[in-house]
């Protein structure tokens, strides 16, 4: 059973998910979750007393809530299953730095999802965002496992799936009651730290510049195709949840893969999905095509693992 106290090194999860970062760096991982989550923090209380965010106060409260205490439980449960200490164990360092995994999806979940005055589907969508990294796992090297799924993105997709009356938060209320170069200012400010964390700490910036790009040709191709303008499948990309979707969902540096090439192939892939879907006429495409690219990037992950254990050689 480990002894120390630092977070890094007591527990296995924390090291395989090390894995993704640039030259497996603790410090970027720590600084990418403290930055997503106060980013996150910050929105929701500013969208809650003067943005105009239209869900209740008492969702999000909840929402976080239970993220944090099913988390905690379920890192309980693990950890007295392998006898060892759980990482929010021993010391404040290490419960602050078990926080962030779990109010990232607590507090997203309920940014963009608009369940009324519902709490059982924000309860759901928690549910299904934590539990998820303990069952969709698959493996990537020496024996370890890593989950697969976004979590805040599976939850999305599950609760819209399966509680027909919820949708997803109207685009306007990101924005409703900012005014004049206020409109532009938020989303360049979001836009641009977003850009220099993916480019300087968790090295997804080629997955999402390879995503925007991807995405706006097969708007092209689907414009040509169908004789619309050329603007029209350009607005999805003015909204507040497409920039969210597209700093803090597809980039995720635990569910996404680490050489570029592969980062490149992962942002076509999720565009094409997309594009796929939606003239096929199913809504939500974004967080459905990221859930069937992810799935898929776990099949290949199973596959190259089978592969691995024949002892045949790789060409």
């Amino acid at each position: 059973m480990t002894t120390t106290a630092d977070p890094v090194t007591m527990t296995a999860e924390p090291i395989t998910t090390l894995q993704f970062y640039p030259r497996r760096s603790a410090l970027r991982r720590y600084f990418a979750l403290w930055y997503f989550t106060t980013l996150l923090i910050v929105w929701n209380i500013a969208g809650h007393t003067s943005l105009g965010f239209e869900q209740s106060h008492l969702q999000s409260l909840v929402g976080l809530a239970a993220a944090i205490g099913l988390q905690m439980l379920l890192e309980w449960i693990d950890a007295r299953t392998n006898c060892r200490k759980p990482r929010f164990a021993g010391s404040w360092a290490n419960f602050l730095n078990f926080l962030p995994p779990a109010i990232i999806p607590g507090l997203a979940l309920t940014m963009l999802l608009y369940p009324n005055e519902r709490l059982i589907p924000v309860l759901f969508g928690v549910a299904v965002a934590i539990c998820s990294k303990v069952i969709f796992r698959a493996p990537v090297a020496d024996g370890k496992t890593q989950h697969i799924f976004n979590p805040s993105n599976l939850g999305i997709v599950a609760t819209l799936i399966l509680f027909p009356s919820i949708g997803v938060a109207p685009p306007y209320h990101f924005t409703e009651n900012l005014t004049g170069m206020w409109h532009w200012a938020l989303p360049c400010i979001v836009l641009v730290t977003g850009l220099i964390v993916h480019g300087f700490f968790t090295g997804r910036l080629v997955l999402v510049l390879t995503w925007l790009v991807a995405f706006i040709v097969q708007g092209q191709l689907r414009r040509l195709y169908f004789g619309t303008s050329w603007i029209v499948p350009l607005t999805p990309m003015t909204s507040a949840a497409f920039m969210v979707f597209t700093l803090y969902m597809i980039p995720d540096p635990a569910t996404t893969p680490v050489k570029p090439l592969r980062q490149v192939l992962f942002g076509i892939a999720v565009a094409v999905v997309y594009g796929l879907l939606l003239v096929n006429h199913v809504v939500y495409g974004l967080f459905i095509a990221l859930a069937i690219v992810c799935a898929m990037r776990g099949v290949g992950l199973y596959a190259w693992a089978a592969w691995q254990s024949t002892g045949v050689k790789a060409i």
